[in-house]
Formats: structure tokens, C-alpha cells, sequence
């Protein structure tokens, strides 16, 4: 095998738009993509666990990571931080792995701030009024939730165009394709494989 430091994805989406569906499948069918594991300040749920699921530290150590320049990337949710590991994220990076990061725009457009290559991918929902249907098909949200939750969907939607990559999510067999291709893409791009270029054309 031809190794290589790893690329970076990240992918973004409303709630209901079926992101978390896509990733899982990404990543257990492309060979040498893992999940981001990112350090938070919540505390565990059940069944989740430290190092597998994410780092959970408590708030001193997440500030003192914050003052060190220890994050790609970090947020705030509903009264918890959040944030992508720098040094973690160049380890995995340097064995040549790729690594996919499910993050919210916010987080996002910080990374690719830090990580300028970065490949940048937002699942859009079929239509406003599909994506309604989808959250209400779930059962969890109250009327309340719903319109808290479509408000917050408009706003990621306005920075579409912070994206390299748009996939629509109305059949998920052809936005899956669609999803696993910008990964070979990537891999396969001049900039990527110039040096195994350069390698091979020595050898005439």
C-alpha cells in the first residue's frame, strides 16, 4: 500500500437531514477512514466510552488546552465545549489515515481555518418542508422543538457556500455514492498522488 499523511473530511448538515446515517456507513465501508474522536466537557452517557466514543475531561483541563492552542477546533452546545484535538488529530493524520470529522458549522469553518486542505461537505435535505417531515417522523421533538430545530436548519443552510462539496440526501443509496466518491476523489488527486508521480517517472 501507498501511505501517505492522511486528508481531512468534514461534513455538516441540519438535524434530520440523515448525516449521522451517511458517516456511520463512510466509515465502515471505506478502508483507512476513522471518526474523529473529539474531547468534551459532558459527561458520559451510557454505554459511551472514554478514547472510543469521545475524551471526556472536566472544565479546567479543557480551558488549559484552550489557552495552550490545544484544539483545531472547539465549540460550545447546550452548555457543554467541545473540541477536535490538535495533537490527536496530527497522530492519526501522520500514519496516513483519513479522518472524518462530524461537525456543526460553527466548528467547521474554524477548522478550516486551521486546516486550509480540508474537504468540506454539507448533506442538504431534499426541501425545507421534507426535513420538517423528518423531524417530526421521529417522535422525540415537540412542536416547539421542531420550529427551535428548522430555525437552526436555515441558519446552517445560509453557509452552504462555505462548503467545497454538496450532497442532497433524497435517495440515500445515490447520496451515499455520491458521499464515498469526493473520498476516492480526494485520494486521487494531483496534489495527493504528485509525489508517487514523481517516484514512479524516476524509475525511466
Amino acid at each position: 500500500m501507498i501511505h501517505h499523511p492522511g486528508n481531512v473530511f468534514v461534513v455538516s448538515a441540519p438535524s434530520g437531514a440523515g448525516k449521522s446515517t451517511l458517516a456511520q456507513r463512510l466509515v465502515q465501508s471505506v478502508p483507512d477512514l476513522i471518526f474523529s474522536i473529539s474531547f468534551t466537557t459532558r459527561k458520559p452517557r451510557p454505554g459511551e466510552v472514554d478514547g472510543r466514543d469521545y475524551f471526556f475531561i472536566d472544565e479546567d483541563r479543557f480551558d488549559a488546552m484552550v489557552r495552550e492552542g490545544g484544539f483545531v477546533e472547539w465549540v460550545q452546545v447546550y452548555g457543554h465545549r467541545y473540541g477536535t484535538g490538535k495533537e490527536w488529530l496530527n497522530g492519526v493524520l501522520a500514519t496516513g489515515l483519513d479522518v472524518l470529522l462530524d461537525i456543526e458549522t460553527t466548528g467547521a469553518l474554524n477548522l478550516r481555518r486551521a486546516i486550509p486542505d480540508a474537504r468540506m461537505i454539507f448533506i442538504l435535505p431534499p426541501s425545507a418542508a421534507a426535513l420538517e417531515q423528518r423531524l417530526r417522523s421521529r417522535g422525540k421533538d415537540s412542536d416547539e422543538q421542531i420550529g427551535i430545530r428548522m430555525r437552526h436548519a436555515r441558519h446552517e443552510m445560509e453557509l452552504y457556500h462555505a462548503y467545497d462539496y454538496l450532497v442532497m440526501n433524497d435517495d440515500l443509496e445515490l447520496a451515499y455514492r455520491q458521499f464515498e466518491s469526493i473520498v476516492y476523489a480526494t485520494r486521487t488527486s494531483r496534489e495527493r498522488m504528485a509525489p508517487v508521480a514523481q517516484r514512479i517517472l524516476e524509475g525511466f
